[in-house]
């Protein structure tokens, strides 16, 4: 079935321009010119992804952010016309996926929204269920993008789960943030190291409130491995 992409931005030439891009790659998509109307949107459309503008009067995109986060995992992608660099790592932190600034060009919006989709929706079973990943006190279930220590759930975005499951499958191994960036997006996808530390900061913080202090060490000048996952303070 064809995917939703919700369209938040209080400009509707840059509303249009999306629709008219997401409807070449085959995807459906709805409309909202503010932050309520995204609200009212994500519960009666129920889409699969948000792209959604920072900027906007009333209720901002940040705002509109918590707001989803709040409620569940929608795959939020922002759309930031402030060249500030605070604004998009704050969007990363509140859970945001991915953004881009503006001026962006559509089609670029288009492969990262499905990069997105592709992570989300994940790779369907051969014959069987994918083996459940286990370390320490932690289990991911890659089927069901569900991520648990000890008998407690830990509610991840789908961004921050790809990260995990990256680490987890070779948990001696290094991982620099442009290996991890690769991992989420292939190779050449230009993103900044620090919004890869925004989603590592977010799942030691989601982890820490679970009672896992442990969850991903930090090799200096190198990047990032997981940790015992014990619970323990690193």
């Amino acid at each position: 079935m064809p995917r939703t992409i919700l369209i938040v931005d209080d400009d509707p030439h840059i509303r249009q321009l999306l629709v008219f891009a997401f409807g070449k790659a085959g995807l459906d998509t709805v409309e909202a010119g503010d932050g309520e109307a995204a609200l009212a949107a994500v519960r009666t459309q129920q889409p699969d992804l948000v792209v959604l503008d920072i900027n906007m009067p009333r209720m901002d995109g940040l705002e509109v952010c918590r707001r989803l986060r709040a409620q569940g995992d929608v795959p939020i992608f922002f759309l930031s016309s402030r060249d500030d660099e605070i604004d998009r790592v704050l969007g990363i932190e509140l859970g945001a996926d991915d953004y881009v600034v503006k001026p962006f060009s559509p089609r670029e919006v288009v492969a990262r929204s499905m990069a997105i989709l592709r992570r989300t929706a994940g790779k369907p079973p051969a014959v069987e269920k994918a083996v459940t990943l286990r370390h320490g006190e932690l289990m991911l279930d890659p089927d069901a993008w569900t991520a648990t220590w000890r008998d407690t759930s830990v509610s991840l975005t789908v961004t921050e789960f790809t990260i995990l499951r990256t680490l987890v499958s070779m948990p001696a191994r290094i991982f620099s943030r442009d290996m991890i960036i690769d991992r989420l997006h292939g190779p050449g996808f230009a993103i900044t190291d620090r919004t890869i530390d925004s989603h590592v900061r977010n799942l030691r913080r989601k982890f820490a409130e679970a009672g896992c202090a442990d969850i991903v060490e930090t090799r200096a000048g190198v990047g990032y491995r997981l940790g015992n996952c014990t619970g323990a303070a690193p």
